[in-house]
């Protein structure tokens, strides 16, 4: 993101190549776009009421709306439409076979790397067991990495951007999603919400920050008192991190943690007296989950099957072979399918450049440019299947394939220009890098003290570590 030269003189530590353009817009498909009671997109002040009382060539004041780093946000101007337009028509094209090629090679690796691993590191070949160990420890690391390739490839059948049969889409992904534990419709389903809120402080479903309101709450501090708190010591932000990274795939399952809260708003009143948290009525197993509508319980009871089918052959499988042997092959490489997949999905949505927005200020073009891309070489765009490198783009056009991605990337830099976000900087090392970065940054959110208007609604991260903007003065 630019920074301005006031900024980077103040403070040399900020200068960040984070972003080379910014973009944002929406084109999501409607077979991604799935119902629910709060997630119907509704148009912004900045698109109705505003627009309407100033002149064509007016633009609205925002005040000086400042990021993380300090360096200035405008916020995007495009439109969905744009965006769609700059792609070239080749890229929306699916095709089934490249789809399943995919999937065939991803099983080829994990049998593969297992059969090699089961034939070869044995006590017989390597009687040494520190070295035996440690070639165990790293074929745990290979499959976890091959299987969450696996699980990339079933979410692109969720977003039906796998092939352009849409019984082929949902069998692939129930299947894969189904051998990693994962409630393939349940997720699609609360998944198409994210998309189409993406960003939106009250209907997004996934790393919703905590607002300087509530994280004063948690610590038990009045709000006022939050810019005087002591530094948060790193060994906190470590814990926190290594908490998120172990249980919370199946914690955002069991619990909704990370999503939003406001499920007395389902339509339905499913959402009555529920609230994320253990036995809050809120999870991704139960058809009467706030998370869905009456309509959808025969898919929710379908990817509960599933897992069920799953759990059933785990646990035939470890009687049979033992819980030993089963820990190396299925368990701890599942562990590591989790820790990716939460830093993936943290890291495309946690930075100290990205907003967030309120319901008065939000637009689902301005939501799908709050994310940003990053860089994992070879692994992320060879074996992740590019979801690290091309994220933003999907938010706008979910249906487009990984392997058309990158071009299609190219093509809506031109539209997004300073909005389009990226964070390169050290490839694969700079991607782990901004896990301990976001995490110490990115504490909670809360206007710019210099807003005004609708820009009162743009929200950005701020710290108690002393790090980058300071938090807002309080009038209390």
């Amino acid at each position: 993101m630019a920074s301005t030269a006031t900024a980077s003189r103040r403070n040399p530590a900020l200068r960040r190549t984070i972003t080379s353009n910014t973009l944002e817009s929406d084109v999501s498909s409607p077979s991604t776009a799935i119902a629910s009671p709060v997630d119907s997109p509704r148009a912004s002040a900045s698109s109705t009421s505003l627009s309407s009382m100033a002149s064509l060539d007016e633009k609205p004041s925002y005040g000086k709306l400042l990021d993380t780093y300090g360096n200035e946000f405008s916020i995007p101007d495009y439109t969905i439409k744009d965006i769609h337009d700059a792609i070239p028509k080749h890229c929306f094209e699916r095709s089934a076979v490249k789809g399943l090629y995919y999937v065939f090679r991803d099983i080829v690796l994990l049998g593969t790397t297992f059969y090699v691993f089961n034939t070869y590191v044995t006590p017989e070949n390597i009687p040494q067991t520190p070295i035996r160990a440690a070639l165990w420890g790293l074929y745990t690391v290979m499959q976890g990495l091959f299987a969450t390739g696996v699980w990339v490839l079933a979410h692109e059948c969720g977003h039906q951007s796998f092939s352009t049969s849409k019984i082929l889409n949902d069998t692939v992904g129930w299947v894969l999603h189904s051998s990693l534990l994962v409630p393939y419709f349940s997720w699609k389903i609360s998944h198409g919400k994210h998309h189409k809120a993406t960003g939106h402080m009250e209907r997004d479903m996934v790393f919703v920050p905590r607002t300087r309101e509530q994280q004063a709450t948690r610590l038990g501090k009045l709000v006022h008192e939050l810019a005087e708190l002591g530094e948060e010591t790193p060994i906190v932000t470590l814990i926190h991190l290594l908490g998120q990274q172990l249980i919370g795939w199946p914690n955002y399952l069991l619990t909704n943690v990370t999503g939003h809260n406001y499920h007395e708003r389902q339509r339905e009143g499913r959402g009555k007296n529920k609230r994320n948290g253990f036995l809050g009525g809120v999870n991704h197993f139960d058809p009467s989950s706030p998370l869905y509508e009456a309509k959808d319980a025969k898919l929710i009871v379908l990817s509960d099957l599933g897992l069920a089918i799953t759990i059933t052959a785990l646990v035939y499988l470890t009687k049979a072979f033992g819980f030993q042997n089963m820990l190396v092959w299925y368990f701890i490489p599942y562990l590591w399918v989790n820790h990716w997949l939460v830093a993936i999905t943290f890291l495309q949505h946690t930075d100290p450049t990205l907003p967030h927005y309120t319901g008065a200020s939000w637009t689902y073009v301005r939501g799908a440019a709050a994310t940003i891309d990053r860089e994992f070489g070879f692994i992320g765009r060879q074996l992740l299947h590019g979801i690290i490198e091309t994220h933003v783009l999907h938010h706008y056009v979910s249906t487009i394939p990984f392997y058309n991605a990158d071009e299609a990337t190219e093509a809506i830099k031109k539209v997004m220009g300073r909005h389009y976000r990226a964070d390169t900087k050290n490839g694969s090392i700079g991607f782990l890098q901004a896990m301990w970065r976001s995490a110490r940054w990115c504490q909670w959110v809360e206007p710019s003290e210099g807003a005004t208007g609708e820009g009162k609604g743009v929200l950005f991260f701020r710290n108690r570590n002393g790090l980058g903007t300071k938090p807002a003065k309080s009038s209390q």
